[in-house]
């Protein structure tokens, strides 16, 4: 599955620790895809690029106008919805949204109780009254304008200013801006940076903050295959789920309220009547998360040879302490039903990441690059150019970064423990308070507020003490392994850790003193002030206030080093862009959860000599795999109506029978779940919700030949829909 991993796991190596500006370019090159052998597509592109691919795209079989997938506000863009770490799409006039089942999972936690578990047996409201309230704090956004800020960010920046200057500089600028985007009630913006720093966008989104559960299929129809099949070809999973915007009756976005109504928006997609073939032209849109196609060599070898072998170790460690709690206590599989997928997911792209790597020459390649691009500066500046060597200046940069990695990555998920996470939130929120809301830390102004209670709020569904402890436990035993000079004095004197012996006793008195796991409480401290928080006898909140000053300096350490990243970083992007195009190739920006495009073709593979995949999966597959227990138990109805060939007007003639996923050479990556897949005539033809094994590399190197995309056809949603769960309700306001 590919929600953003930045929502569910620590992905140290995808990016920078906390607000770093450091993502960069790689080379977008449109590649021809019509005949035999189709390859993948590389370019996550911004809608303002598409049109240069105008003949290209007809060719291939569009009939809308490319200049309309650069328009957000006009169809089909305007359809296409930003849901926190996924995507999603408008499907109707009244608000209905169509997305992943895994990204509406935690929905369906929430509104689960061990009598009633959901997210075994699937929900269909019956009407509107029935539609179950999503996760506190969940949200639909609507992009509608983007305006690039460059000028207004970086002016009067001067190379000599200091890393700490810069970085206070830019976030100040970037308040501002959001400050003022913002004067109108109902939107959320936002600046995002590209190419490292080189330019600056502002984001402005309608935020909808009441979003209801209508319909999802059972596990065994949305998550067939699980963690088995995750990342695997052929699959069988009918990863859909239906949610619904609701806003005021005024028609703007509100709080939850029972007199609040479905949104209207202006666009929205409508299923495809005819379904896709071999080699159609397919296009995605949606909000990638994170790319580092061109991270320097360093970067990329240090990625795969300790980031993600240490962060695969401390997250398969977790999810084996969660599992066999689990095993125990069906109450916790429900409650840490998300995190436990989202853990999964983790893991298996961890090991995918390091096996494609080691069948790679990818650190070869990077730094074959970067000798061309040396040689490219120096031919350049002898003939009046002014690109300079930046290079041994990043080098330099990322040398800096990583000497302490191993602590921060500790330390870091140390922090994630819910009762110290929350109590450092709190007392984070009662310093930034004593401060001029334009000077507080992004999070703690009062534009947070909202959100910030609802993760207090939400938290009381997704914790248990018992699992939380042992997390914490396991955490601090990883970090008592770290040198002496890189642990935290204040930790080791509030623990006691000079005596670890004791401490599994000190750690169950901590859980059994907090009241942190009340959500009254949660929400009292909310509003206390500094004063009252540092008087509190809980334990939690008493370890957060001691961690306060060392948690400060080491994030002013890191301000320094992103301020100096986004010179440096800029300043080798501009040159990289430069070189890229004296060859002739067209540029994109690294994904960083902005909207995005790419397009493709309905195509299989071969990932190994002797084996070809093919593009389709039928509901055969699904009789087949089936065995009756999870992950491969699918509904009796549904095997039914398989075994009856009760195919209905669903059928792919090429197969015969209803196709269930399929396979495209679209560019996608974390993030891009859910995103709706257009036709050529941006009609809704399938789901995005995963990639192959073969390319699970894609985000730092893209190879052409392997790297696919797993849809669900909008056919099979169809099919399950009309046949198994008699979502008569939801198809009649699809307009079937």
């Amino acid at each position: 599955m590919l929600e953003d991993p930045a929502s569910t796991t620590s992905h140290p190596a995808r990016g920078p620790r906390r607000r770093r500006l450091r993502w960069v370019v790689g080379p977008g090159l449109a590649v021809a895809l019509a005949g035999g052998g189709a390859r993948a597509a590389e370019g996550l592109w911004l809608p303002e690029q598409l049109p240069q691919f105008a003949a290209e795209l007809k060719r291939l079989g569009a009939e809308l106008d490319p200049r309309s997938l650069a328009r957000l506000t006009e169809h089909p863009l305007h359809a296409v919805i930003d849901l926190q770490g996924c995507s999603a799409s408008f499907v109707s006039p009244r608000g209905l949204v169509i997305t992943n089942y895994h990204c509406a999972q935690s929905a369906l936690q929430y509104n689960s109780t061990a009598e009633r578990n959901l997210l075994d047996r699937g929900f269909l409201a019956g009407d509107l009254q029935q539609e179950l309230g999503a996760t506190p704090g969940s949200r639909v956004k609507v992009t509608v304008e983007v305006r690039d800020v460059t000028t207004k960010v970086t002016h009067g920046l001067e190379a000599t200013a200091s890393g700490t200057e810069r970085h206070e500089r830019i976030e100040a600028r970037e308040k501002e801006l959001i400050a003022e985007c913002e004067q109108a009630p109902g939107y959320r913006c936002a600046v995002r940076s590209f190419h490292g720093g080189l330019q600056f966008r502002l984001y402005k989104q309608i935020e909808i903050r009441d979003v209801r559960l209508v319909y999802a299929p059972a596990a065994g129809i949305g998550a067939f295959g699980g963690e088995v099949d995750n990342w695997m070809w052929p699959r069988h999973t009918g990863d859909f789920a239906f949610l619904r915007a609701y806003v005021g009756p005024d028609g703007r976005p509100a709080d939850p309220s029972a007199a609040n109504v479905p949104y209207r928006p202006k666009h929205w997609l409508r299923p495809a009547r005819q379904g896709i073939r071999e080699t159609d032209l397919v296009l995605v849109a949606g909000y990638p998360g994170r790319t580092n196609r061109y991270r320097l060599a360093e970067e990329a070898r240090n990625a795969f040879e300790w980031s993600y072998p240490a962060t695969k170790k401390l997250t398969d460690e977790a999810l084996r302490i969660i599992e066999a709690e689990a095993a125990r206590r069906p109450e916790v599989e429900i409650v840490y039903a998300a995190t436990i997928a989202g853990l999964n997911n983790a893991t298996k792209n961890y090991q995918g990441m390091l096996d494609g790597y080691a069948r790679s020459d990818m650190v070869r390649r990077k730094r074959a690059l970067e000798s061309r691009l040396q040689q490219w500066i120096a031919a350049s500046d002898a003939h009046g150019g002014r690109h300079g060597s930046t290079l041994a200046r990043l080098e330099s940069l990322v040398a800096r970064d990583q000497a302490t990695q191993e602590r921060d990555l500790v330390l870091e998920m140390l922090g994630r423990s819910s009762m110290l996470s929350t109590a450092r939130q709190l007392y984070r929120l009662s310093r930034e308070r004593e401060k001029p809301d334009a000077e507080r830390e992004p999070g703690y102004q009062e534009r947070d507020a909202t959100p910030f209670r609802e993760r207090l709020e939400r938290l009381e569904r997704r914790y248990d003490a018992v699992v939380d402890q042992a997390l914490w436990r396991a955490r601090l035993a990883t970090y008592l392994e770290l040198p002496p000079e890189q642990r935290v004095a204040e930790l080791d004197r509030f623990l006691g850790l000079d005596a670890p012996a004791g401490l599994d006793d000190r750690l169950s008195e901590m859980y059994r003193q907090t009241r942190l796991d009340e959500t009254e409480i949660r929400l009292a401290l909310m509003r206390a002030d500094r004063a009252a928080l540092e008087a509190s006898s809980d334990p939690f909140v008493a370890l957060a206030v001691a961690l306060y000053d060392g948690d400060r300096a080491r994030e002013r350490e890191a301000e320094a080093l992103a301020g100096e990243f986004q010179l440096e970083r800029s300043r080798h992007m501009e040159t990289l862009i430069a070189f890229l195009g004296s060859e002739g190739r067209r540029v994109y920006p690294d994904a960083n959860g902005t909207l995005r495009v790419t397009y493709g073709q309905v195509a299989g593979y071969e990932p190994r000599d002797g084996v070809r995949y093919l593009p389709f999966t039928r509901l055969e597959g699904i009789a087949a795999k089936q065995t009756g227990t999870q992950p491969f138990a699918a509904p009796a109805i549904l095997l039914q109506r398989i075994e009856a060939r009760d195919h209905g007007p669903y059928r792919l003639d090429s197969l015969d029978s209803v196709p269930v996923d399929f396979l495209s050479t679209v560019d996608t990556t974390g993030g891009n779940s859910g995103s709706p897949t257009l036709n050529g005539r941006g009609e809704l033809v399938g789901l995005l919700f995963d990639g192959t094994y073969d390319g699970i590399n894609a985000d730092w190197d893209f190879e052409e030949r392997t790297t696919r995309a797993i849809h669900v056809d909008i056919r099979y949603v169809l099919w399950v829909m009309d046949k198994v769960d008699n979502a008569r309700r939801v198809l009649e306001e699809l307009g079937f």
